[in-house]
């Protein structure tokens, strides 16, 4: 395992010498960390030989080339993602690039299945999960768990996956999707609970911190049932904190959130849906930084759809770029707000875009609201 964690020293250093644009690198103020405002995600594709091994080469050759952030999960590819991100950072490191240098980002509650959904899913749930004591069938909303032990284990899972003594960030992944079945305040009850297992982890230095990956709870308004409130949040890791750590002034360390963003899902930027406590309505972005939580945008080419179909106030704004994929991450990258947009890619061509692009500042702040202004005019 290797030891470590990205530090002030270590990112600094990497803006320092890395061939990469000024205003490429984001703030982390709560840990003082300088993060790449583009990152590689590991979500896509076959679970092959292969594409581990494209995955492996593009997550090396991006570290080196300045990209500190590499996010992935558990359930990714059936487990083939976390491994290929480790073969990667071993690449890395033994090319030159430290430890100190990287921020890995890595997510769980989805089962992890070996080599596709099993034909009888409680049987298996019984087998690898129930048997272990690591949940109960009852912790199940469709493929994900939301249990203690279960959470617990993927921490262990990933860290040993990624070759990492200490992950970067540890996020629940997606946890909205229970709200249905237990409703928000039952789900509530059990995120503090999780929540505890990863303060538990931070003491360990199993994570250095952690937060919820979401896909709807973070964009939906306000009134919608999936709708999760940043407070609120903050609220169940204080709690979490105070019963791990034994003390009513005891400090959380819930730093992260994720959610998608990109030109058609913009949400986290225009909908103002989060009361943060200062007296005032903000969007999900302005809130987080209010808050003091780093913000990080998952689907930043829409799986693939926007790099070969830009909106056009975007395409008209970004004449000199090459092509559609490096203007959508010219888009996200620039929104104020948004330290880390992730692209996921396994070919080196989408990789050279992601590059071409860390090697331009991003738009100043006056241009990319110009870009919201010239698509309400065209429509």
């Amino acid at each position: 395992m290797i030891p470590g964690s990205a530090t002030r020293a270590g990112t600094e250093a990497l803006v320092r010498n890395a061939p990469c644009a000024p205003g490429h690198y984001s703030d982390f103020l709560n840990q003082h960390l300088k993060l790449s405002s583009l990152g590689v995600g590991t979500f896509p594709g076959a679970a092959t030989d292969a594409v581990d091994a494209a995955y492996a080469d593009i997550v090396a050759r991006a570290l080196v080339s300045g990209i500190n952030v590499v996010d992935t999960a558990a359930h990714y590819r059936y487990g083939r993602s976390m491994r290929a991100v480790g073969e990667g950072l071993r690449r890395a490191f033994a090319g030159g690039v430290s430890r100190e240098q990287v921020y890995v980002v890595a997510k769980g509650g989805f089962l992890r299945f070996d080599n596709g959904p099993p034909d009888d899913l409680d049987a298996w749930f019984e087998t690898r999960i129930a048997c272990k004591g690591l949940a109960k069938r009852e912790d199940l909303s469709g493929a994900h768990c939301l249990a203690p032990g279960y959470i617990a284990a993927q921490i262990d899972e990933l860290r040993e996956a990624t070759g990492l003594e200490t992950l970067d960030a540890f996020l629940i992944d997606q946890p909205e999707v229970h709200i249905p079945r237990l409703g928000k305040e039952e789900l509530n009850r059990r995120l503090q609970t999780v929540f505890a297992v990863c303060e538990q982890a931070v003491r360990q230095d199993k994570i250095r911190s952690y937060g919820i990956a979401t896909f709807d709870a973070l964009r939906v308004e306000t009134d919608h049932a999936l709708f999760q409130s940043l407070p609120g949040l903050l609220g169940l890791a204080e709690h979490a904190a105070a019963l791990v750590q034994r003390g009513g002034q005891a400090r959380h360390h819930f730093r992260v959130i994720q959610l998608p963003f990109n030109q058609a899902m913009n949400e986290g930027f225009t909908r103002f849906s989060q009361a943060t406590g200062h007296g005032n309505v903000a969007s999900t972005l302005q809130a987080a930084y209010q808050l003091k939580l780093f913000v990080i945008g998952s689907h930043g080419l829409a799986k693939g759809a926007l790099a070969t179909q830009c909106a056009d106030a975007v395409r008209g704004a970004m004449p000199d770029l090459a092509n559609d994929a490096q203007r959508a991450l010219q888009f996200n990258r620039s929104t104020p707000g948004l330290g880390v947009s992730l692209a996921g890619m396994i070919t080196p061509a989408h990789l050279d875009d992601l590059l071409a692009v860390a090697a331009r500042p991003p738009l100043v702040r006056e241009a990319y609201l110009g870009l919201y202004r010239r698509a309400g005019a065209a429509d």
